[in-house]
């Protein structure tokens, strides 16, 4: 397969991650390949929905409606009678499933981002083929059964070497997982804490499924969950990490590790699909960059699977990352804007490792943390401590530290419905900045008009804000309820900041 070819961006890596990057980097008008070490894409049971942030990036997209399919198709009534996932996403803390009557779900925060309510029950397996159809649309090439052996950053560009033969290319990601080539090849250090459990996560046949207890159950011996999905199985065990995780896992496997923690002879039938091995291995990357050489997903953070914010984390990474490497590929951007990956994504990457450490420490078998599970479970119980860890989950109070008064600054944009019915993010599925202008004769848009080729401007005739800005990740960077010439002057240079300088002729995506 021919990979010598000279592009903009070379991603290593086609899981979700991989796919979302690719797509953000043409859209911003970078040419990219991705090349995947697996010649087929990865069927293992992974990550069993998305936060918010994740479905709201789909949303800008056109991919909605996609998404929502396949939450209608997960939710429909299985055929043998056993109940289907609850629609009102929630989440768990350590193992205690978060009850969605208890939940204020009349917060702002909360009520501010509903309109992806139906798209959050997305699996990673069907995630990763919705955005493999959006990376096709896109004309991206997909190269599998390639791997990368080698890179050499000559500071204006990276030589990599693969299974295929040399690659010459602008610039080098990694999302290839916690075990990165690209990050081993690139030098980086990924410090953090050792794993002290091995986890197994399947879809199995049962024979006796009522020897099992719906819900989650501990025992001194670790945890298990039966559910929600018919056939789910979740397994904990406090013995340290496995020996080898390369190995398949097996039937024998997975009912071993289902009979100890649950205490039961239960069999295993069979296996529906590939099984995943995982641990609370965690650790980041002590740099996002290395040169022209980046990470991003696993390949620059890993922890466990608990509260499902892995896949979320690195998704985050990729819309982050996307516009700006792409912005700078394609000329428009300063290189200068790339450090801004890190600064904005590091932070919270160190909290979601932080997040999953501490339900490590709650779900252990010892007398300590069974008696801490009890004080946690009683605060999650009550409406204030549902909603604040809901809303955690969820990701709907992300937030960036960027210059501005407004509260909306910095936050993930809400969803701002139109006098037209249609909602901003209805208008941003090509990419760029979005503007939204309530301005009495568009006096915003007539401000950033220098920069169309990037910037699209909405009209609209409801009140405030008068003014929205938000970048292609969804991040408000800058917003106003006034119009007066300060407010003007604001936006102009916080174009300038992220989109870079007014062009004649700017480009989006150059396929």
């Amino acid at each position: 397969m021919d990979v010598n070819q000279d592009v903009d961006v070379t991603v290593v890596g086609a899981g979700p991650v991989g796919l979302v990057l690719a797509a953000e980097l043409a859209l911003a008008g970078a040419t990219v390949q991705v090349l995947e070490r697996r010649a087929e894409p990865d069927e293992a049971m992974k990550a069993g929905a998305i936060n918010v942030p994740t479905a709201e990036a789909l949303d800008r997209r056109g991919l909605l409606p996609a998404a929502e399919q396949v939450q209608r198709e997960l939710l429909s009534p299985p055929d043998d009678g056993r109940r289907a996932p609850e629609s009102r996403f929630t989440g768990h803390f350590a193992g205690m499933v978060l009850d969605p009557d208890r939940v204020d779900w009349s917060d702002p925060d909360l009520a501010a981002h509903t309109a992806v309510a139906g798209a959050r029950w997305v699996p990673q397996r069907e995630l990763e083929a919705l955005l493999a159809d959006h990376v096709v649309r896109l004309g991206i090439p997909v190269r599998r059964g390639v791997g990368v052996t080698a890179l050499d950053d000559t500071g204006d560009g990276v030589l990599v070497g693969t299974t295929a033969g040399p690659v010459r290319t602008g610039w080098l990601v990694g999302c290839d997982g916690g075990r990165s080539t690209v990050r081993r090849l690139a030098g980086i250090d990924f410090p953090g804490t050792a794993p002290e459990l091995t986890g197994h996560l399947a879809v199995v046949d049962i024979a006796d499924p009522s020897m099992l207890a719906s819900g989650w159950v501990w025992s001194t011996r670790g945890a298990y969950r039966y559910g929600p999905q018919p056939g789910r199985v979740v397994t904990v065990e406090f013995d340290g990490p496995p020996a080898d995780r390369s190995v398949p896992v097996t039937l024998e496997e997975v009912q071993t590790s289902l009979r100890r923690v649950s205490g039961t002879d239960v069999t295993v039938t069979a296996l529906r699909g590939a099984a995943t091995r995982w641990t609370d291995n965690a650790r980041q990357a002590a740099a996002y960059r290395s040169g022209r050489v980046l990470l991003a997903g696993d390949a620059a953070h890993v922890h466990s699977p608990f509260g499902g914010q892995g896949l979320n984390l690195g998704v985050g990474d990729a819309m982050n990352l996307g516009w700006k490497l792409g912005g700078v590929a394609a000329g428009w951007a300063p290189e200068g804007l790339l450090d801004t990956y890190d600064a904005e994504r590091r932070p919270l990457g160190a909290w979601v490792l932080d997040w999953t450490r501490a339900q490590t420490g709650v779900m252990r078998g010892d007398a300590p943390s069974a008696a801490l599970r009890e004080v946690v479970g009683d605060l999650l119980s009550t409406r204030e401590g549902a909603t604040y860890a809901v809303k955690k989950i969820s990701g709907v109070t992300q937030c960036i530290d960027l210059p501005g008064g407004h509260p909306l600054v910095g936050r993930f944009a809400p969803d701002l419905w139109l006098g037209d019915g249609s909602r901003l993010a209805d208008h941003g599925h090509g990419g760029g900045f979005l503007l939204l202008d309530r301005t009495p004769g568009g006096v915003f848009a007539r401000r950033a008009a220098p920069w169309a080729g990037r910037v699209s401007s909405v009209t609209d005739d409801r009140a405030t804000p008068t003014g929205v800005l938000v970048r292609p990740d969804g991040v408000v960077a800058w917003a106003s309820d006034a119009t007066d010439p300060a407010a003007v002057t604001d936006l102009e240079a916080v174009l300038r900041q992220w989109a870079g300088a007014p062009s004649a002729s700017p480009l989006l995506h150059r396929r």
